[in-house]
């Protein structure tokens, strides 16, 4: 079982930090909601592996059986590494490749909500905002705020890939 999770933790963390990377890269001229889809798009599929790695120690290591319990530990063991590949190359982006990351996004979300808000509004929603994308330009905050977000996202992938995975004697 180790050596699975291992093996598709690695894997998973590997195409995590890859994808982020490339959509960095390819997506420059796009803007923020395109990116963002990017962005789940390369979520999902680096937890991707939390599937076939549950059903790589059924089939190759397990006989073809797996408990519900034990296939939902792997997946989510599993989305521990990708969780931690997104956490670490996010805090590297705001950190150190786009600090001004928080102060684009902002910018960007303020123009959005200047035709949908009364000024009134818009003036309680800037000054909340402008605080949380204070806490936002925080590499170490980023990074573990998208540790979460992912993780969260892979709990689901392991619940439902143990659901579909699990197979008893």
């Amino acid at each position: 079982m180790q050596t699975t999770i291992k093996k598709f933790g690695i894997y998973a963390a590997v195409t995590s930090a890859v994808l982020f990377l490339a959509a960095l890269y390819f997506g420059q001229g796009l803007d923020f909601s395109t990116q963002e889809v990017l962005g789940y798009l390369t979520i999902f599929a680096s937890l991707t592996f939390v599937f076939f790695g549950i059903k790589h120690f059924r089939d190759k290591e397990n006989d073809g059986l797996v408990s519900f319990k034990k296939a939902f530990i792997i997946g989510i063991i599993i989305s521990l590494f990708a969780s931690l590949g997104f956490g670490i190359i996010d805090g590297l982006y705001v950190g150190f490749i786009n600090p001004d990351f928080g102060s684009q996004y902002l910018e960007y979300t303020l123009e959005g909500m200047k035709t949908t808000l009364s000024p009134e509004e818009f003036e309680i929603k800037k000054a909340e905002l402008t605080q949380q994308m204070e806490a936002y330009s925080n590499p170490f905050f980023t990074g573990m705020f998208m540790f979460f977000i992912v993780f969260v996202i892979g709990i689901i992938v392991s619940l439902l890939s143990a659901l579909i995975l699990q197979r008893k004697s």
